[in-house]
């Protein structure tokens, strides 16, 4: 059965994953190179498909870093990171966090193959803004991580060119980053769902400490890091669940900001579109009070850097 096959057998892509797994970051998603969808036939605006290719091609580009699944790209200010900035949305992530705004981004598949070729000379098409605005490229997903040979290639590609690069990302495939590309990253917009081991895994269905590693990896790399914070009424506004980010953050010398930002419901249309179940259909939006409360709770922990999206 090809991987294609099995993922068809198992739409949410999911891989069980051992504890030690877990701590390590480790995780086996199904072959990439299969993954990575063959050219369709419409474009992405400015970003263009990849030209048809032979699978023996599709596949090397894919091993290479050449070829990525992009779900979509946009031009934002103060959203993804300082300034005005590109930001790309690649497709594909092991997580399944029950807020997720982008649950279109949860299968590689679903993507376009796009080169990196393509998205460089888009990416450098900005510069001039970028340098200007103080700006830059913030490669985010799904989880860009699941495709790390393109985002490696693309950050050093980006360093060369002096524009300055973001990652956002949950942490969790941390590993699949080497510790000699941390020094390509400008910023990491790290995502810490949930301070609590237990609430974290009911929130994304992972492990909470490969985000944790690679936080301590940054931090000892001294790679600036804005923490973010999702806070959903009933799910993460435990106060000691709040407590418990403010203190994983406040370990990081290079922590930078933390945000609280509150949870919204403008997704439920794509869950329910995409025939996914939505578990937080009936929970309201956190109120001002709820959030100055968190916002409190963290600056109590020590943590002062604290902001609310």
């Amino acid at each position: 059965m090809s991987s294609l096959e099995e993922e068809s057998k198992n739409p949410n892509n999911t891989v069980e994953v051992s504890a030690a797994d877990g701590v390590s970051g480790e995780y086996a998603p199904l072959p990439l190179e299969e993954l990575i969808p063959r050219t369709r036939r419409w474009g992405l605006g400015a970003l263009a498909e990849a030209p048809e290719m032979t699978h023996s091609e599709h596949n090397e580009a894919v091993r290479e870093g050449t070829l990525a699944s992009v779900h979509s790209w946009e031009l934002v200010t103060a959203v993804d990171g300082p300034g005005t900035r590109m930001t790309l949305f690649l497709s594909g992530c092991p997580l399944r966090c029950q807020y997720c705004h982008n649950p279109d981004t949860f299968q590689m598949r679903d993507g376009h193959a796009v080169t990196i070729a393509d998205v460089f000379n888009l990416v450098k098409r900005y510069s001039s803004i970028f340098r200007v605005t103080g700006g830059g490229l913030t490669i985010s997903g799904g989880e860009a991580l699941m495709q790390a040979k393109f985002v490696r290639n693309l950050l050093r590609m980006c360093r060369r060119e002096g524009i300055h690069t973001c990652l956002d990302t949950s942490g969790f495939l941390g590993a699949n980053l080497p510790d000699e590309d941390l020094h390509n990253l400008d910023l990491v917009l790290l995502d810490v769902k949930s301070g609590d081991s237990a609430t974290y895994r009911r929130v994304t269905g992972r492990d909470l400490e490969p985000t944790v590693a690679f936080g301590d990896r940054l931090a000892k790399a001294r790679i600036p890091v804005w923490v973010r914070f999702v806070l959903v009424p009933g799910l993460t506004d435990d106060p000691d669940n709040i407590r418990q980010v403010a203190n994983i953050a406040g370990r990081w010398p290079n922590l930078e900001r933390l945000e609280v930002l509150p949870f919204h419901q403008m997704a439920r249309d794509k869950w329910e579109h995409l025939g996914l179940q939505y578990s937080l259909e009936d929970t309201p939006v956190p109120t001002k009070e709820q959030v100055a409360q968190a916002i409190e709770i963290i600056k109590s922990a020590g943590v002062d850097k604290v902001f609310s999206g």
